[in-house]
């Protein structure tokens, strides 16, 4: 199985659609398929956009994960909130969700609201199946 993150937000944004990349991190396809797009879109999200945060696994933070593991979720939530925060107007937001791959339609076991901007990443524990919040 794999851990898959997805993020919601509203508004279009650029990524490698169907395009298997190498790279660190980018919004893209990689492990979802249509319906896990789908079924996050329906019982996760509020927004109308919904992509694939893929970089071969997704973003978790917790005491409970490898260093290495936790180090590059840190990396790579960096990362996703530089690119919303360019791509978002004051007053926006959007939400990041990770999963295993199949367990979208289950339940959340957390909701969390951030200043996408405005948080301290070694302070912070983003668990699967827990919606965050980023706004801006």
């Amino acid at each position: 199985m794999s851990l898959a993150s997805y993020i919601g937000c509203n508004i279009e944004i650029p990524c490698n659609d169907d395009e298997y990349s190498d790279d660190f991190f980018y919004i893209g396809s990689c492990f979802a398929g249509e319906d896990e797009m789908i079924n996050v879109k329906k019982y996760q999200f509020t927004t109308p956009y919904v992509y694939e945060v893929s970089s071969h696994w997704g973003i978790e933070i917790t005491e409970y994960m490898t260093q290495k593991t936790c180090v590059e979720s840190k990396k790579k939530l960096i990362e996703l909130c530089e690119i919303m925060d360019s791509s978002l107007e004051k007053g926006d937001f959007f939400e990041l969700y990770s999963c295993w791959v199949g367990e979208e339609t289950e339940k959340r076991e957390g909701e969390i609201t951030l200043q996408i901007n405005n948080f301290d990443i070694d302070q912070i524990e983003i668990p699967e199946k827990t919606l965050v919040r980023f706004e801006k």
